[in-house]
């Protein structure tokens, strides 16, 4: 194969109570990436459309993404990068992993896969760094393996894939306002509380548990965020009230999508992830925000090829 045109999905990271270590990922949004070999050495990126995001190679997630996997393989010749970029950045729902993990996928697969999908995600991350100054496994993992993903340990790098329930689907409402993921770290607290840690370490415990016997009241009970949540929520509008009215429609559980604007529900069935999306479209066209809604499954496969030549 000499080019590749790739599915690269939008992803939801912490799930409410897994900060910087639980993600998943979606099945219908995300980026869409060309990404070709050419003769002469080196990443290129050609082409940009859907959102304002830099050409230049260095300042560009994909591209860095890209030159880190290079750097420890030695190849005489290079390649080429198109984005369809279809995730806004500053939504909360992985644009910059997208992008990032996209790019390092499919550059391996016209390696003929020399790296492991662990080393991907060491790749990817250095895109995360170049847009929020941490480089967080929490989105791209999720890409690239598909379905839940644990960071298990940053240092060494340790990530599991989680048995994702067959009947659990995820409604995501973007307000179109803009949050930085290096602003919304900027206000989060250096240090927690004991009890408050205790009470987070157990529903992360909880999640997991939920996740592989598909006990889907556990999995609720779980999502809750003590740490993260009260903090950021200051930053969407009407956050609580969305919550409540999700809730309510019969979703599982509702929190901020990584960094936020967007916020995420889990429900069991599509017929109630449905309804989830009603309920918070009430809300906000209450609130006067623009707004998106996805409704998805988990998509357990991660980055897909859409064409190959």
């Amino acid at each position: 194969m000499k080019e590749l045109k790739i599915f690269t999905p939008a992803t939801i990271a912490n799930v409410s109570c897994g900060f910087d270590v639980l993600g998943l990922a979606l099945d219908t949004v995300g980026d869409e990436m060309t990404i070709r070999k050419v003769a002469e050495k080196g990443v290129r990126i050609t082409k940009i459309t859907g959102q304002s995001v830099p050409l230049e190679t260095q300042k560009n997630v994909s591209g860095v993404a890209a030159l880190a996997l290079l750097a420890e393989i030695n190849t005489d010749f290079g390649f080429e990068i198109e984005i369809d970029k279809r995730i806004k950045p500053g939504s909360g729902i992985g644009s910059s992993a997208a992008s990032s993990a996209g790019a390092v996928w499919a550059i391996n697969k016209l390696l003929g896969d020399p790296f492991s999908t662990k080393d991907l995600v060491r790749f990817a991350m250095e895109g995360e760094r170049l847009a929020s100054g941490v480089p967080h496994a929490d989105n791209v993992a999720p890409a690239l393996f598909g379905g839940f993903t644990l960071v298990r340990s940053y240092e060494p790098l340790d990530i599991i894939n989680i048995h994702t329930p067959s009947e659990l689907y995820v409604t995501v409402i973007h307000p179109q306002i803009e949050v930085k993921t290096s602003d919304a770290r900027e206000i989060l607290k250096t240090t927690v509380t004991l009890k408050n840690a205790i009470k987070q370490w157990g529903n992360v415990g909880g999640l997991i548990s939920g996740l592989y016997t598909e006990d889907y009241d556990l999995i609720g009970r779980s999502l809750e965020d003590f740490i993260v949540e009260p903090i950021r929520s200051i930053l969407i509008p009407a956050f609580d009230l969305l919550k409540l009215e999700s809730v309510k429609a019969g979703a599982l559980g509702c929190g901020i999508s990584g960094s936020g604007p967007s916020v995420f529900a889990l429900s069991k069935g599509k017929d109630t992830a449905l309804k989830v999306a009603e309920a918070m479209r009430i809300v906000y066209d209450k609130v006067g925000v623009p707004y998106d809604i996805h409704v998805s499954k988990v998509n357990k496969e991660g980055i897909k090829i859409l064409e190959s030549k």
